[in-house]
C-alpha cells in the first residue's frame, strides 16, 4: 500500500496541546514563518523537523499529516 501526504494537521495538534505556533517555534528554535509554511501546506516538513515537532507535541509523526492511501498496481 502506498501513502501520500494530504493536509498538514499541525494546527490541530497545537490546539489539542494548548500551544501556540509561536511557543512551538520558540521551543524548537525555529522561525514561526517556517512552522506557518508547514501548517498552510506551503512546504512539506522534512523528516527531521517532523520528528522534533512530534516529540515536542507528544504525538506520532504520522499524526502531523492526513495520510491518503492508494493501492499501487503490481505487474
Amino acid at each position: 500500500m502506498k501513502y501520500e501526504l494530504g493536509r498538514c494537521l499541525l494546527s490541530e495538534r497545537l490546539q489539542e496541546k494548548g500551544m501556540s505556533m509561536e511557543e512551538l517555534a520558540q521551543d524548537l528554535q525555529y522561525k514561526p514563518e517556517k512552522l506557518s509554511d508547514f501548517a498552510e501546506n506551503k512546504r512539506i516538513m522534512p523528516l527531521k523537523s517532523a520528528i522534533s515537532i512530534a516529540v515536542t507535541l507528544g504525538c506520532e509523526v504520522t499524526e502531523l499529516y492526513e495520510l491518503i492511501t492508494s493501492e499501487s498496481a503490481v505487474n
